[in-house]
C-alpha cells in the first residue's frame, strides 16, 4: 500500500514535491474511496490534471524511474549509467543528484525508503521502519559509507559488496535478506504503464484470459461495457518465418528469425453476431487489431494490468489513461478501484489525464484530485484540491470542480487568452 511518493531535482520538478495518499479529514466517499490501516486511512488512488507540458508525465516518469532503479540496480555493471536527468534550467541543480522517496505499508509495518542519485552513482540511500509511530533506522548510506542498524542484521557484511552505482537494498535482496525481499516484492507489484504505448501490455491480458481463475473477471468487464462483440477467441502459435513479407530485406529477415526464434504470435479475434433481419443466424470473427477501434484495442490491452493489480492489491500508475478512450470507458476503469466489490484487496490507481469529466462524475474526493502546473522558469509544482485555498478558504465539496477548473480557478490549465475574441478573429484572416 502506497502512502506517499516524493521527488525533487528530476526533469521539471526542481523542488521537493509529494503526492500523498493519506486521507484528509473530509467526509467524501468514505465507504468506497478509502481504506484503513493500523496507522491511518489511505486513499485508493489519485488523479492528476494539468496542461500539456506542465509536468504530469514527468511526475509519472519519476515514479517509473524509482521502480526501475530498484528492480534493475543489481543487474547493472559498474560502468553503466543510471539514466537520470536533473532539473537543467538552474545552475544550482544541474550538477546535483535527484531525490526519490516512497513511504509504503507491508504487513502492518510502514517503510520509508529513498535515495539520491545522479547518472553515475548513488549519493545517499536510507531505509526506516515503523511498527507504530516511531521510526527506527534500518540503514543509512552516504556514498560508500553505509551504516546498518541493529534491526537490519541481514545487511551486515554486505557494505563492501555494494557498487557506487548500485542500491544497497538490492544487494541485500540478492543475499536473501528477509526485509529486503519483502520490499523488492512490493516494488515488483508497483506497476507503471503508458496509455499511449499500450500494445506491449497485450501479453499480460492474454495470460490472464488463459487462466480460468482470472478470465471471467475480464470477460464480464468487457460485456458490461457493451463494446459491440459477444465473445473473444484467442490463439497462440509459434513464430513462422514464412509469414514475413516477401519483399523484406534479407538482412532484416535473418535478424528477426534470430530474435523471434521460439517466440509465439498471439491472435485475438472478437466474435460478433450475424443477423438475417432480426434473427441471429451465425457468428463472424473480426481481427482485434485491424477491425476493432483503437479505443477497444487499448481497453483490451490495458485491462490485463488493471485486473492483475486488482487481484494482487498492488499499485497501478498510468500516464494518459484517457487517450483513445470514451469518457465513460475511462470512468468504468477508475470506478473499479473506488469500489468495495471490485477492489476488495485495496489496490491503488494513480493516473494522469485531460478528461475533466472525471472532476464531476468520477466520484473523487478533493484529496484525490491533484493539479500540476509549470511556471515561467520551467519549474513544475503539484498540489491537491484539498490543499488549494481560494481567498484563504478551502474549496467546498459542493463546488462544480470541472467548471471551476476549465475557468482557471485552480490553475494548471493552458493560457490561450480570450476564446471569444479568438473565434471572431479567425474568420477574418
Amino acid at each position: 500500500m502506497l502512502q506517499e511518493f516524493t521527488v525533487s531535482n528530476f526533469l521539471s520538478f526542481k523542488e521537493r514535491t509529494t503526492l500523498s495518499l493519506v486521507a484528509a479529514s473530509i467526509k467524501e466517499f468514505i465507504d468506497t474511496n478509502i481504506f484503513s490501516t493500523v496507522r491511518n486511512d489511505l486513499l485508493k488512488g489519485a488523479v492528476i490534471f494539468g496542461a500539456n507540458a506542465s509536468g504530469k508525465s514527468n511526475f509519472i516518469y519519476a515514479m517509473s524511474t524509482m521502480r526501475r532503479l530498484v528492480l534493475e540496480s543489481f543487474e547493472q555493471s559498474s560502468k553503466d549509467e543510471l539514466d537520470i536527468t536533473p532539473f537543467l534550467l538552474d545552475t544550482a541543480t544541474e550538477k546535483s543528484p535527484s531525490l526519490f522517496e516512497m513511504v509504503f505499508v507491508i504487513d502492518g509495518f510502514r517503510y520509508r525508503y529513498g535515495f539520491e542519485v545522479d547518472d553515475t552513482q548513488v549519493h545517499s540511500e536510507w531505509l526506516y521502519e515503523a511498527a507504530k509511530s516511531t521510526e527506527k533506522l534500518l540503514f543509512i548510506r552516504q556514498a560508500q559509507d553505509i551504516e546498518v542498524g541493529k534491526s537490519f542484521s541481514e545487511g551486515t557484511k554486505l557494505e563492501s559488496r555494494t557498487r557506487a552505482n548500485a542500491l544497497f537494498l538490492t544487494v541485500v535482496d540478492q543475499f536473501n535478506g528477509k526485509i529486503a525481499k519483502k520490499i523488492m516484492a512490493w516494488f515488483n507489484n508497483f506497476i507503471t504503464i503508458s496509455g499511449l504505448s499500450h500494445e506491449r501490455y497485450k501479453a499480460v491480458t492474454f495470460t490472464m484470459l488463459e487462466n480460468k481463475d482470472t478470465a471471467n473477471n475480464l470477460l464480464n468487464f468487457y460485456q458490461r461495457l457493451d463494446l459491440g462483440f459477444d465473445d473473444i477467441s484467442i490463439s497462440k502459435k509459434l513464430f513462422d518465418p514464412k509469414e514475413l513479407p516477401a519483399d523484406m530485406p534479407e538482412s532484416l529477415v535473418k535478424q528477426m528469425v534470430t530474435d523471434l526464434e521460439g517466440a509465439f504470435r498471439i491472435d485475438i479475434k472478437t466474435i460478433h453476431s450475424k443477423y438475417d433481419n432480426d434473427k441471429m443466424v451465425d457468428t463472424v470473427e473480426f481481427d482485434m487489431r485491424s477491425q476493432e477501434s483503437s479505443g477497444t484495442n487499448k481497453l483490451f490491452n490495458i485491462s490485463g494490468p488493471v485486473f492483475d493489480v486488482l487481484n494482487d492489491g498492488g499499485v497501478l500508475i498510468v500516464d494518459e489513461l484517457d487517450a483513445s478512450l470514451h469518457p465513460l470507458l475511462t470512468l468504468a476503469i477508475t470506478r473499479l478501484f473506488n469500489s468495495k466489490d471490485q477492489n476488495c484487496k485495496n489496490a491503488q490507481l494513480i493516473f494522469a489525464t485531460h478528461d475533466t469529466n472525471l472532476l464531476n462524475y468520477g466520484d473523487y474526493r478533493r484529496d484525490q484530485i491533484y493539479f500540476v502546473e509549470k511556471d515561467n522558469r520551467g519549474v513544475s509544482t503539484m498540489y491537491s484540491l484539498v490543499e488549494y485555498k481560494e481567498g484563504g478558504k478551502a474549496v467546498r465539496k459542493d463546488r462544480s470542480f470541472e467548471k471551476d477548473y476549465i475557468e482557471g480557478r485552480y490553475g494548471a490549465i493552458p493560457f490561450i487568452g480570450n476564446l471569444t475574441t479568438r473565434t471572431k478573429e479567425w474568420p477574418e484572416k
